[in-house]
């Protein structure tokens, strides 16, 4: 980490557009401190109940608990382009169990309770259990991973991720032989989550991966951004992120992991099979039945009419997980 190579400088430098530079030297002064000492995640714990209900949008603020990560050395874990603002990151949102409108979820997910919290890991395993959020903090120490994020509907984001591969998490239950995906279940709470009940989806949400995929190290188990802890209406406090997919694959608000035999069915899948499959991998070659995939914007660029850029396949992670899919037809597994 402290060994400056090219891409750690490119980096620095992101880190440098993205948050003021003392909240910069002060991440980078506390990474020094606390990551040889392993007192990064036990901090982080205390801190992620102490600061429960809170959901600022300013980096730095005083109200979000710092959530430092060391340097990731997964291939693609960082890619070298300028970082989305945390201000447009965190209050231009899908999140419908609060609301259908991007501002919505800055503005009503400050009802989210996020403390206790746990999650039940059930199914086709050795050691099904349910693991607390402070347990979950000490599987493996935190990577910060910037990420590429591509909504379905057409805008894009790059994003600081904090967390760790869930592959850690898999491994440490053990799945059986039979276990062939991967079900994740989102908090759905009516008294706290005001759209839960609506008619807009089956609640409560939830998503799915093929094992294989969720082996992989780029999918991640997240518990920040920016090097804070998730404000509420990103997902606080575990979601997930896997980067070669459409934004909604990545579940918020975890609360039951389950391993299957057979291919769960999923929120959006359920709602529309014919606008979202179970991939749902990033293709700028197989449109939706209602627009383009072909280009995207990038959220923070030019205002609103800027010019689109193209989208990558498996949004430029093709290196890294385009032999996952060797074999299929990727216009009928979409």
């Amino acid at each position: 980490m402290l060994i400056k190579s090219q891409d750690q400088c490119m980096q620095d430098l992101l880190s440098r557009e993205l948050t003021p530079k003392g909240v910069f030297e002060g991440r980078r002064t506390a990474l020094r401190k606390l990551a040889n000492a392993g007192l990064i995640l036990s901090a982080t714990g205390s801190a992620l109940n102490a600061r429960a209900q809170s959901s600022s949008i300013a980096p730095g603020g005083g109200k979000l608990a710092p959530l430092v990560g060391a340097h990731s050395s997964v291939l693609g874990a960082v890619v070298m382009e300028k970082p989305t603002t945390y201000a447009d990151a965190s209050s231009y949102n899908n999140y419908y169990e609060f609301g259908t409108d991007k501002g919505d979820p800055v503005k009503n997910a400050h009802t989210l309770k996020i403390s206790p919290w746990s999650i039940q890991i059930e199914g086709l395993v050795k050691k099904p259990m349910k693991i607390t959020l402070e347990d979950l903090l000490k599987v493996h120490p935190m990577e910060e991973r910037i990420y590429r994020m591509r909504c379905v509907e057409g805008w894009s984001m790059v994003i600081p991720w904090v967390g760790y591969s869930l592959s850690e998490l898999i491994n440490k239950v053990e799945p059986l032989g039979g276990a062939k995906f991967v079900e994740f279940v989102s908090m759905a709470d009516p008294k706290t989550m005001p759209f839960v009940g609506s008619g807009i989806l089956d609640w409560p949400y939830t998503e799915g991966l093929r094992m294989d995929e969720a082996m992989h190290p780029l999918t991640l188990l997240s518990f920040g951004m920016y090097g804070e802890v998730l404000p509420n209406q990103s997902g606080a406090p575990v979601r997930l992120v896997v980067p070669w997919k459409y934004g909604f694959k990545s579940a918020k608000s975890i609360v039951k992991i389950r391993f299957l035999e057979k291919m769960p069915a999923t929120a959006w899948n359920k709602a529309a099979a014919n606008e979202y499959g179970f991939y749902s991998n990033v293709n700028p070659n197989v449109d939706h039945p209602r627009w383009s995939q072909a280009g995207e914007r990038r959220i923070g660029e030019d205002g609103l009419f800027a010019k689109k850029r193209k989208t990558l396949i498996f949004n430029g992670y093709e290196a890294q997980v385009g032999q996952l899919y060797a074999g299929m037809d990727l216009q009928k597994n979409f």
